[in-house]
């Protein structure tokens, strides 16, 4: 893996397009003020795509019993 590049505060205010230009292309960038890191800027994830309702129907099954709790449990949280 390639390493991150390093700009300092006066260069990435002045190339900051430039900057999140390479991010969007997949790169990370290191912001470093007085020689030292401070910030990392990195691409954001892609947004999870849901199939919509039911698409897992017939790939969950909830056994019988689920709601019935065993005795020493239900004890526990004062249910018997």
């Amino acid at each position: 893996m390639e390493a991150a590049r390093q700009y300092n505060v006066h260069e990435a205010k002045t190339h900051f397009s430039r900057i999140l230009e390479q991010v969007a292309t997949g790169e990370e960038v290191v912001i470093s003020k007085a020689g030292k890191p401070v910030a990392k800027v990195v691409p954001l994830r892609p947004a999870v795509r849901r199939t919509g309702r039911g698409s897992l129907k017939g790939q969950i099954r909830i056994a019988d019993d689920f709601d019935n709790l065993p005795d020493d449990i239900a004890d526990a949280f004062g249910m018997l």
